[in-house]
């Protein structure tokens, strides 16, 4: 059920599905323009190092068509997502059909009607903070996973500008407990983003600052979700457990995206 604060959204951005063909082929012109813009952006106008991005684009493109995929990263700048595409090679972004669905704030990218047409081209969801992890965008990101589809989210929830520690939002975990066949969960971490674009006014583009980009490693939490089954735990403590996993591997990579960075 729809809560009052769905209903403010504009409108549900997706025509019903089937989605009919001007709408395909307006998302995938949509998806394409952006990627290579970002890729562009990204990789040629600044410094960019992405580390293990073989990894990245090897689960994207050339995972099997029965596995789905959840990727998750940190909130630096309200560009983390587009630009992030820039770590994909040209084959990929080329491949709209491939490219990840999202999950966006309703109140900052489906505020305005074209706001909400331009996301949803973009294959984006809107969630509303605040309203849990059932809601109507996490029951389509959800559904999108269960057709094999890649997801990426933010778990912070947020963009973190401070760079603070945040619990995660416990959406990541429901989407990995309850995901008809066990999605794999790629970590990601990066730093300068937020350089590029800053999150302070006038918001003006920058170009030449440097970008560290760290793919983490593939995480298959089969076997974790088989022992929570069986030794009974709520699916409530499932979803803490999953996220509080993804958190600790976000650290991880956190502290060696630092090092990294630093270093260059």
């Amino acid at each position: 059920m729809e809560t009052e604060r769905m209903k403010s959204i504009v409108r549900w951005p997706f025509p019903k599905e089937p989605h009919p063909l001007w709408w395909r082929c307006s998302s995938s012109v949509t998806m394409t323009t952006v990627a290579t813009l970002s890729k562009i952006w990204l990789c040629y106008l600044n410094s960019t190092k992405v580390y293990r991005s073989e990894v990245f684009n090897k689960l994207v493109a050339q995972r099997t068509p029965e596995m789905p995929l959840i990727t998750v990263c940190n909130h630096h700048s309200c560009m983390d997502d587009p630009l992030f595409a820039g770590a994909l090679d040209w084959k990929t972004i080329f491949q709209p059909r491939k490219l990840r669905w999202m999950l966006g704030a309703h109140d900052i990218c489906f505020s305005k009607p074209w706001h909400a047409f331009f996301f949803g081209l973009g294959k984006t969801f809107p969630v509303v903070r605040g309203d849990g992890v059932f809601q109507r965008g996490m029951d389509s990101a959800l559904a999108k996973l269960n057709q094999n589809d890649w997801v990426h989210v933010f778990p912070e929830g947020k963009v973190n500008m401070d760079k603070t520690w945040i619990r995660l939002k416990w959406g990541v975990g429901r989407l990995i407990s309850e995901c008809k066949k066990t999605p794999l969960v790629l970590p990601m971490y990066h730093l300068g983003i937020d350089d590029i674009l800053p999150n302070t006014k006038p918001y003006l583009p920058k170009i030449g600052k440097k970008v560290t980009i760290l793919i983490g490693h593939p995480i298959d939490f089969g076997d974790q979700l088989q022992k929570a089954q069986q030794l009974g735990l709520s699916a409530k403590e499932i979803r803490k457990s999953v996220t509080d996993i993804i958190q600790d591997e976000l650290e991880k990579l956190r502290i060696e995206t630092q090092q990294l960075h630093e270093a260059r």
